[in-house]
């Protein structure tokens, strides 16, 4: 059994850096400062992320207590990743080499981390944000939006998820199990830390301008960190929007097949009903795909979701069968009942084409049921 290595210093700074020449040194020299006015044991770690400026050079040849790594892989994530595995201490501290946060405030972050938080994220906008530090449309459009959005999917109360200057102890990086290599990996450190409930606190701070040219992609950058959201959370992506077109097409159709509506000054029929069937079959087929997604992401990331583990529990693959088997049925018993109707009148004219598509519907219905069923079952397998 391999032994745990045990921690070397109280804390690790890591900063990522891509062509950081203007403020590398400055970030190193804030943090020396705080390590020897606090008298914390700590070792800083710069990880290079494929520089072609001096970055390099002038870490190598003025910080020789730095310890520097090169990571080829790129990303931010990338970066983060590697300089958080080569840390030795028991509590790190990741932050941007553009000098936009000020070093000097590794006090704030540490007097929480001592207490006992799991994750101490930087927040600008409980804090202060200096003139030319952020352009307006991070300030006030993508930055509240995607935080907000944060807050809506997996609750918590972050108000600025996407602070570059964050704290954590090893132990509960080991727990969050970080996969994500790009920008998007500010907002997965989050996600895990609120779904695996560690103890989270917000510090403010003051926020600079940077040094030097930003590397933020506003659009793809923003889109990533979205995206890794809507894939995070099959309940807004698929249960959510399901359940409505479901429902309402369902009613919608039902009621067509008794007979033709009337609203706004006239009737609606047999078009309505082929659309009304096509979205009702769409919301269930959403519904089937939400609850395997669900499914996935529980078993793949260890999540704790009591309800949804309930309902899986209840909802099994035979029962999910019979069910399904059960629409069929009902459907091949509604076209039956057509060719009753078309024995009773001497197999002449048919007029039971509503009916026809309610029995269409629900076959389908009963056979996306059984196929999703299926998929759920292989995405719950799980080996040793």
């Amino acid at each position: 059994m391999k032994e745990k290595k045990l921690d070397v210093y109280e804390l690790s700074v890591v900063l990522p850096c891509l062509n950081e020449e203007l403020s590398i040194g400055i970030c190193i020299e804030k943090i020396k400062k705080v390590f020897e006015d606090e008298k914390i044991l700590g070792e800083i770690i710069v990880v290079d992320n494929g520089s072609t400026d001096k970055s390099v050079d002038i870490v190598k040849t003025k910080y020789s207590y730095v310890r520097l790594f090169v990571e080829p892989e790129k990303g931010y994530g990338s970066a983060l990743r590697r300089g958080i595995k080569e840390a030795q201490g028991k509590y790190i501290i990741m932050g941007d080499a553009d000098d936009t946060y000020d070093y000097l405030e590794i006090p704030k972050f540490m007097n929480y981390l001592r207490q006992g938080y799991d994750l101490v994220i930087g927040t600008r906008f409980k804090g202060k944000i200096l003139p030319g530090a952020m352009s307006w449309s991070h300030r006030y459009v993508g930055n509240p939006i995607l935080s907000g959005i944060l807050r809506l999917f997996f609750g918590g109360k972050i108000s600025d998820s996407h602070c570059g200057i964050r704290g954590f102890s090893k132990v509960a990086y080991e727990k969050m199990g970080l996969h994500t290599t790009g920008m998007e990996f500010a907002s997965e450190m989050v996600i895990h830390s609120l779904k695996k409930n560690l103890k989270i606190i917000e510090v403010p701070i003051t926020y600079y301008p940077r040094k030097g040219v930003s590397k933020l992609e506003s659009f793809k950058d923003a889109w990533r960190h979205l995206r890794f959201m809507l894939i995070y959370s099959p309940g807004y992506v698929f249960i959510l929007p399901g359940s409505i077109i479901f429902i309402v097409s369902f009613l919608l159709t039902i009621n067509l097949v008794r007979g033709d509506i009337y609203f706004g000054g006239r009737n609606w029929g047999m078009h309505v009903l082929v659309f009304s069937s096509m979205f009702t079959l769409l919301g269930w087929q959403l519904l089937n795909l939400g609850l395997s997604a669900k499914s996935f992401v529980q078993s793949i990331f260890l999540e704790q979701g009591k309800i949804f583990n309930k309902i899986v529990k209840f909802v099994n693959l035979e029962r999910a069968m019979i069910f399904g088997l059960t629409l069929i049925l009902l459907g091949l018993v509604i076209i039956f009942y057509i060719f009753y109707v078309w024995w009773k009148n001497n197999f002449g004219p048919l007029t039971e084409v509503k009916t026809a598509i309610l029995a269409l519907t629900f076959i389908i219905m009963g056979l996306q049921t059984i196929f999703t069923a299926f998929l759920t079952s292989m995405l719950q397998i799980k080996y040793r």
